[in-house]
């Protein structure tokens, strides 16, 4: 009997023993965490960025913008490195707010906002996520701030589209020198468009002539604000103005019957309407945003402390068929524009 007590004994110590062992072996298993930590650098390098982009309108300049902006940054940061979501809200401010806030629920890395109200919609919506606008005329404007120095200093930065305003004031006396009164027309809520006209106001009444301002606020009031300006002036104005450009098809009609000469602030505003302008290459704009981009993401630098960026070599563009329909004499240092086919 005490050698079977001895045995059990015996037997249950082993077991004891064995049991132990086990314990040891699988916490030493579940300690060795480096393949895990690899596997976690090895995602940290190949990150996918996800990109909301947020577009006022659909136009040929904003559009432009936009691809630019994706060329520029698949390129920099690889073809399968970053997905984007492209939202258009069909010119209703409104939208941009929802757009905005569902790339900020989805936790997006960096947000384009493209157009004014889109910039304002981002900036409202976040002070975390990245923003860079493009196709923005004057930042400080937009976003309200006093004596704006060129850099924003909070989650904001971006690329301008301004092309200089005295430039395109002066392309009055060289394009239509007989012209006494000039009519500037625009949107009363896009405050970018405001600021343009102030300018370009200042400039033309400096070298003698008599502004009229129309404004309409929305694209119901279009065709009706611009016939009654053409009744009043010799030439007008339209500076880079969202709801212009996506009603040129209601202002042309109106101020080519009239004979009434039209100046724009970018090229594709002067395709649909006008006669000329001082034009920025928006794909362009566009690249150069992407490319600031590239560089927040990758931690080279922070949008915070970076400056807004201008188009440096604007270029002055005319329709040839709307200039010799008015029998416009076009200075040699013109350049003629292509027209969609």
């Amino acid at each position: 009997m005490k050698k079977v007590t001895k045995m059990l004994l015996s037997a249950l110590l082993c077991s004891s023993l064995i049991a132990c062992g086990s314990s040891n072996a699988d916490s030493g298993s579940t300690a060795t965490a480096e393949p895990t930590k690899t596997a976690t650098a090895e995602a940290a390098d190949g990150k996918v960025y996800n990109v909301g982009i947020v577009q006022l309108v659909q136009h040929v300049a904003l559009d432009a913008s936009a691809q630019g902006f994706q060329d520029a940054l698949k390129e920099a940061l690889g073809e399968d490195k970053v997905n984007f979501n492209y939202q258009n809200a069909a010119g209703d401010s409104a939208t941009c707010n929802t757009i905005v806030s569902s790339f900020v629920t989805e936790q997006d890395d960096l947000i384009l906002a493209i157009a004014t109200p889109a910039l304002q919609a981002a900036a409202n919506g976040t002070d975390v996520i990245p923003v860079l606008g493009t196709a923005i005329t004057e930042y400080g404007t937009a976003l309200s701030i006093d004596n704006f120095n060129g850099t924003v200093g909070t989650n904001v930065s971006g690329t301008s589209d301004l092309a200089p305003l005295d430039q395109q004031a002066a392309m009055f006396d060289e394009l239509v020198p007989d012209a006494k009164t000039i009519g500037i027309f625009y949107c009363s809520n896009e405050a970018n468009s405001k600021y343009q006209a102030e300018v370009v106001q200042e400039a033309l009444e400096k070298s003698g002539k008599t502004v009229v301002v129309k404004t309409f606020s929305d694209s119901n009031d279009v065709q009706s604000a611009i016939t009654s300006l053409v009744a009043e002036v010799d030439a007008v104005y339209i500076p880079t103005d969202n709801t212009a450009a996506s009603n040129t098809g209601l202002i042309d009609p109106v101020c080519s019957d009239a004979k009434i000469p039209v100046i724009c602030g970018e090229e594709g505003i002067m395709s649909g309407c006008g006669i000329a302008t001082l034009s920025i290459d928006y794909y362009e704009l566009g690249k150069t945003t992407g490319a600031m981009a590239a560089k927040i993401l990758k931690g080279e630098s922070n949008v915070s402390e970076m400056p807004i960026e201008y188009y440096q070599n604007p270029v002055k563009k005319y329709d040839a068929a709307r200039c010799e329909a008015l029998g416009i004499t076009v200075p040699s240092d013109y350049i003629a524009a292509e027209r969609a086919e």
